[in-house]
């Protein structure tokens, strides 16, 4: 009797062949045919995951275009908001330190009052040099008060209002204002000009006046308190054949920046105006 039947012999020579199989590819000698086989089927996967990706992204990317669109829209607003936070943080910083500059000159002339106020407009005629502050007759200023930052010299009260106040600066061709030179003593008159220009007028011709001479309120006329710095001698003109010779002063406010100032309310000028002849009944 024979011990192996047909189906025996079947499955033996199977498990035989699939071994063999199993073999030869841990070897390596199917790689060339799982090459040939597999190469085709690979190739129709990637062009099937090709066009999947193709039409994926048709479907999606005008999505994504406009979440990005509104996205960056939302950033260039963010970033709008911030800029314009940083512009208001430095022109705060700016008012504060400006604010502290004028607290340090008052407590170095502990001899005058003071009325702070911030510049909150200017005259827009080219031709006339004013400024408008914040402060006014509520807070105790009158007409004529000489106005100063640390600096020095600012001009004085042109025009009272409840709450606000006009300066006529010292660069206003309508402005004169005595002066002295601090090295000689020497007297002379400083007028504005139609370009903001300094000059000193009536000064002597024999007058010792150098570059670098300091340039002081002399408080002659009543008009200003004495010994409120101005500026500095620029140039010196003396031509010949004239009785005074002149010069420019480069003052140190800078009066195209000036954000903050201090009003002397202490001081009260003389009033120069004359005197109206009443006519008797």
């Amino acid at each position: 009797m024979n011990p192996f039947s047909p189906r025996s012999l079947r499955t033996i020579t199977i498990a035989l062949v699939v071994v063999g199989l199993i073999v030869l590819a841990l070897g390596g000698y199917l790689n060339p045919l799982f090459r040939v086989t597999l190469n085709p089927l690979i190739a129709v996967q990637s062009w099937f995951s090709a066009r999947f990706m193709a039409v994926y992204d048709f479907i999606t990317v005008p999505r994504d275009v406009n979440s990005l669109r509104q996205r960056n829209s939302e950033l260039e607003s963010e970033n709008s908001l911030l800029q314009t936070q940083v512009i208001q943080l430095q022109q705060e910083l700016s008012q504060a330190q400006a604010v502290n500059a004028l607290v340090g000159f008052a407590r170095q002339h502990p001899a005058n009052q003071y009325v702070a106020a911030s510049v909150i407009g200017r005259d827009p005629n080219p031709f006339m040099r004013y400024i408008l502050i914040d402060a006014g007759s509520d807070n105790g200023l009158r007409h004529g008060m000489a106005v100063v930052t640390q600096e020095g010299l600012v001009g004085r009260i042109d025009a009272v209002m409840a709450g606000a106040a006009r300066v006529q600066l010292i660069t206003d061709p309508g402005s004169a204002v005595n002066i002295m030179l601090q090295s000689s003593q020497t007297e002379a008159v400083l007028s504005g000009s139609l370009t903001g220009d300094l000059t000193l007028d009536m000064l002597p011709r024999d007058a010792n006046v150098s570059v670098g001479d300091i340039v002081l309120t002399s408080g002659l006329g009543g008009t200003y308190p004495q010994n409120i710095f101005i500026g500095q001698i620029q140039a010196v003109q003396n031509r010949e054949n004239e009785l005074f010779k002149t010069a420019t002063v480069q003052p140190l406010v800078n009066f195209a920046d000036l954000k903050a100032v201090l009003v002397i309310v202490n001081f009260n000028p003389v009033d120069l105006t004359p005197l109206k002849p009443t006519l008797s009944p």
